[in-house]
C-alpha cells in the first residue's frame, strides 16, 4: 500500500513538473502578445533556470529581446535556437533580420564546395531527428536481414543482403551526422561579443598589439581560454584575443 502511494504521488509530482513549463510559456506567449517585453523575458528565463531548453523556447525569447532592442542577447539566443534546429527556417529568417543590426559585417572564407554541402547535409536535421532516422533504418535492416535468413529463394536472399548492406549504411551516416549535432551542443565553441566595442590583441594581456576592433552582437568561436583571455577566430579567419567578460558562449 505504501509503495502505492508513493508511485501516486511520484506521478502527480513529475506531472507538476512538467505542466508548470507549459504554463510559464503560456505566461510568456501573453506578455509578448501584450508588447510586455521586459515580463516576456524575465518568464522565459526563468524556466531556462529550471533546466528546461528548447529551440522554440530560445526562439521566443530571441523574439523578445529583438523587441527588446536587446540585439547581442537576441543574436545568442537564435543562435542557440538554431544549435538545437539547424535546419528551421523561421530561426534563420530572423537571425538573419537582427544580424543586420550588427555593426560588423565580416565576409566569411570560402569554402571548399563538398565540405560546404558536406555540412549543409548534417545541418538538415538535429541530432534528435537523426537519431529518430537511424532508428527506423536499423529495424528495416533487421527486417533484410531476417528476409536473408529466412528466404527460401537465393534471389530473394541475395536482394534481402542487399538491402540489409545498403541499409546499414544508411544508419551509420545518419548516426554519425546525429553524433556530429550533439557534439556541437555539448562541446559548444560559439560566442556573442556582449560589450560595445572590444579591442582583439595578440595575446591574453593588456600589453598585447591591438590587431582590430569588434563590436555587440558579433558571433565568434572560440578556440581556447586561458586565465580570463579567449582566443577567438571570426568568420573571415582573423583571429586574436579578448576579455573573457566581453562574450557569452553560445
Amino acid at each position: 500500500m505504501r509503495k502505492l502511494i508513493s508511485i501516486i504521488i511520484l506521478a502527480f509530482t513529475v506531472s507538476a513538473l512538467s505542466a508548470q513549463p507549459n504554463n510559464l510559456m503560456k505566461d510568456a506567449e501573453r506578455y509578448y502578445t501584450a508588447n510586455d517585453f521586459a515580463n516576456a523575458i524575465k518568464t522565459y528565463e526563468s524556466i531556462l533556470k529550471q533546466g528546461f531548453e528548447s529551440s522554440e523556447l530560445y526562439f521566443n525569447l530571441g523574439n523578445s529581446y529583438y523587441k527588446n532592442n536587446e540585439i547581442a542577447k537576441s543574436v545568442l539566443n537564435y543562435e542557440r535556437a538554431k544549435l538545437l534546429a539547424p535546419n528551421d527556417e523561421d530561426i534563420q529568417f530572423n537571425l538573419d533580420l537582427v544580424n543586420q543590426f550588427v555593426v560588423d559585417k565580416i565576409s566569411p572564407m570560402p569554402r571548399f564546395i563538398v565540405t560546404k554541402w558536406w555540412q549543409s547535409l548534417i545541418n538538415m536535421n538535429s541530432a534528435d531527428g537523426w537519431g529518430r532516422i537511424s532508428l527506423i533504418f536499423f529495424i528495416i535492416m533487421l527486417i533484410a536481414a531476417a528476409g536473408y535468413i529466412f528466404a527460401s529463394s537465393v534471389s530473394l536472399k541475395k536482394t534481402s543482403f542487399i538491402a540489409a548492406i545498403v541499409l546499414f549504411a544508411f544508419c551509420a551516416f545518419s548516426f554519425g551526422f546525429g553524433s556530429t549535432q550533439k557534439t556541437k551542443i555539448s562541446n559548444r565553441k560559439g560566442a556573442v561579443i556582449f560589450s560595445s566595442t572590444v579591442t582583439v590583441k595578440s595575446s591574453p594581456d593588456e600589453s598585447g598589439t591591438d590587431l582590430f576592433v569588434i563590436h555587440e552582437g558579433l558571433k565568434v568561436e572560440v578556440k581556447e581560454v586561458l586565465s580570463g583571455w579567449c582566443n577567438i577566430k571570426i568568420a573571415d579567419g582573423s583571429s586574436g584575443w579578448v576579455k573573457q567578460s566581453t562574450l557569452e558562449k553560445i
